[in-house]
């Protein structure tokens, strides 16, 4: 009798051991299926222009221009941050994260009381696969008295 209780604990031990191994292999292979899952959802940003072009404008005139995007990746975007090169710039980004295939903008605002070239760069920050982002605006801001219809020479 003895020795058969002895081998039913043995049966039950090795069983409960390949369970525990069996448990773990299938944690295993779940936890690398899903972090691979997870690697293929990732946001994308696409803007329609990188650069926005004041023109000549006049002093004082409205500096405000918008750069439009989409988000064509297949996870939501976050923009964390955009930052200016200047403190003539003021950039805006947007509220919230942007879903898969949704549009939307940032906003820049430009002193257009400061006279001559305009040459800033726009850092934009987010999750996407490209991370960080350069955007430009250029233009120029004609000096009180000259008209944006006037040739220069």
């Amino acid at each position: 009798m003895k020795t058969y209780f002895a081998a039913c604990k043995k049966v039950t031990y090795i069983s409960k051991y390949l369970k525990n191994e069996i448990m773990k292999k299938f944690v295993l292979i779940a936890l690398v299926a899903l972090a691979s899952f997870a690697a293929n959802a990732q946001a994308k940003i696409s803007f329609k222009s990188d650069t926005v072009d004041y023109g000549e404008i006049a002093k004082g005139s409205d500096g405000i221009r918008v750069f439009e995007f989409t988000n064509t990746g297949n996870a939501p975007l976050i923009i964390s941050e955009v930052k200016s090169s200047c403190g003539c710039t003021v950039p805006k980004k947007p509220d919230g994260p942007i879903a898969p295939g949704a549009s939307n903008t940032i906003e820049v605002k430009y002193d257009t009381n400061r006279v001559g070239p305009i040459r800033k760069t726009v850092t934009v920050y987010s999750n996407a696969v490209e991370p960080i982002i350069a955007l430009k605006i250029k233009g120029e801001v004609l000096p009180d008295g000259k008209s944006v219809l006037e040739k220069t020479e």
